[in-house]
């Protein structure tokens, strides 16, 4: 492009035009003043200057160089003196001017990009400079925002030992990790870890049993959280816990997947010494136990004979709660065996509805203040572990009893449903909030009721009964309004696979 060197832009249909244009001001190349020639509305906006007060004037006599921009190669008094001399645009992606509000009267920080043009006169020289400018800062403060963020992010990790990882679904699994991913797996720095090699250090039942199951959770949930036992490469056994997300397209498919990864493995082995201690303990417990209740029967019937009713009674309440105590100790020998993956199911034919006879009976010896009602049918056979089953009817049972007012009646129902039986369990009780129902099955958890306060109990009875009732691939659950009752369901297939 060139110009006349003498010219001077007219009120003519090319100055329309460059006023109108975005941010744009043309300068004489006569450094070092600049003189600025034509300036567009929105330069004078963003500047804000007027065209009055700048035409005609020097560059820098109206933008004036600060202290640190004498020696900043991307200020414009060097841009310019570049372009003039190389004779070539030269263009600057960023850089800060700051500029004078008049309403707030004070400089507001801002970030510009760039771009100057040479524009020839008649004889080949250079005789003006187009300097365009588009004001960028809040892209700017948005990047550095986003920069603070990953920092903090990062820093948060690296303090509380977290490890990252993303996965792209669509892409063969194209799997992205902090480095403290390495750490966590035991591997020596600078190794490129892959879903398979991770996965090869997994427990092969950990896998099966948690992994597979939770991935096929979260995509429907879109939520992911399990713990997992790992191997390192020099044979120690560690535990990791991961947490995450899944990311879904607008046609509901996952594209990503994301998440922490957090090394639980001293609190883990805190938890081993813990219920070892409780299964010790237990175990050492049962033998003087078992004693003790053997004496108090043995006490009772020799005493039976008599006609004192203090003795009979005093016996009777004894063994009652030699029963809670023997109940609370089994508890824990079934919580530290689940937990230590030593709870096994021994599968075998039975009769559920026997089973659910025999159990009403026991535990109508102990029972004198509520009615079980269970009108029974037909046998119903299942494949399940049936002292396991047992201890499931029991808990319901005893939990009807301990929630319910005295003289209410207590209903067991035992039906067939599609390829499952279903069993459940009815009180007229105190009810259970709606809040409270989605964590009754997790371990130590115990109802929030000034009515239930002084009942007693550690709340691992329905913990162990939902872990028994999922190792026969069921399902357990509960109904209730409250102050209304209660109704607890579990069900087994009719075939459970070994």
């Amino acid at each position: 492009m060139s110009v006349d060197a003498n010219y001077t832009l007219p009120g003519n249909i090319f100055q329309t035009i460059f006023e109108k244009s975005p941010g744009s001001i043309l300068v004489k190349a006569d450094l070092p003043r600049f003189t600025i020639l034509a300036v567009s509305d929105s330069y004078l906006k963003v500047t804000s200057t007027t065209r009055e007060a700048i035409l005609g004037k020097g560059f820098f006599e109206v933008f004036p160089d600060d202290e640190p921009q004498l020696i900043d190669e991307k200020a414009a008094r060097h841009v310019f003196t570049k372009v003039i001399n190389t004779g070539k645009t030269i263009d600057v992606p960023s850089y800060r001017y700051d500029v004078y509000n008049a309403d707030t009267q004070s400089q507001e920080l801002h970030h510009w990009s760039c771009s100057n043009v040479p524009v020839l006169g008649d004889d080949g020289r250079i005789a003006y400079i187009l300097n365009t400018i588009a004001d960028i800062t809040e892209e700017v403060k948005a990047k550095e925002s986003a920069i603070e963020s990953a920092s903090r992010l990062r820093l948060a990790t690296e303090v509380t030992g977290l490890a990252t990882w993303d996965m792209d679904l669509q892409h063969h699994g194209t799997f992205y990790y902090s480095p403290r991913m390495v750490e966590i797996f035991g591997q020596p720095p600078g190794t490129v870890l892959t879903v398979g090699s991770m996965r090869s250090q997994m427990s092969a039942d950990d896998m099966q049993n948690i992994v597979r199951k939770s991935f096929k959770e979260a995509l429907i949930t879109g939520e992911h959280l399990y713990e997992i036992k790992i191997v390192w490469p020099d044979e120690s056994v560690h535990w990791i816990k991961t947490q995450g997300t899944i990311i879904f397209d607008k046609n509901k498919r996952a594209v990503r997947m994301l998440g922490t990864v957090l090394d639980i493995t001293e609190s883990k082995r805190d938890e081993i010494r813990k219920n070892d201690f409780i299964a010790m303990a237990s175990h050492e417990l049962k033998t003087p136990l078992t004693s003790l209740k053997s004496y108090i029967q043995l006490l009772a019937k020799k005493l039976s004979k008599t006609d004192d009713d203090f003795v009979s009674n005093a016996l009777t309440k004894a063994e009652n709660q030699v029963n809670k105590m023997s109940d609370l100790i089994y508890g824990f020998l079934d919580l530290s065996q689940l937990e230590s993956g030593k709870l096994s199911a021994k599968l075998q034919p039975f009769d559920i509805i026997k089973l659910i006879n025999e159990t009403i009976a026991d535990i109508n010896l102990s029972n004198n203040s509520h009615t079980i009602i269970f009108n029974s049918t037909g046998p119903i056979k299942v494949n399940a572990d049936r002292e396991r089953i047992g201890q499931v009817i029991s808990n319901f049972l005893g939990n009807a009893i301990k929630y319910s007012p005295k003289e209410s009646p207590i209903i067991v129902t035992c039906k067939v449903t599609g390829d499952s039986v279903q069993v459940a369990v009815t009180d007229y009780g105190i009810g259970i909030k709606q809040r409270d129902q989605e964590k009754l099955f997790q371990r130590f958890y115990r109802v929030e009721n000034e009515r239930a306060k002084n009942i007693s109990g550690f709340g691992i009875g329905l913990y162990l009964a939902s872990e028994i009732i999922q190792r026969h691939k069921g399902n357990i659950w509960v109904e209730s309004q409250e102050g209304s009752g209660s109704t607890f369901y579990f069900s087994l297939p009719i075939t459970v696979d070994s």
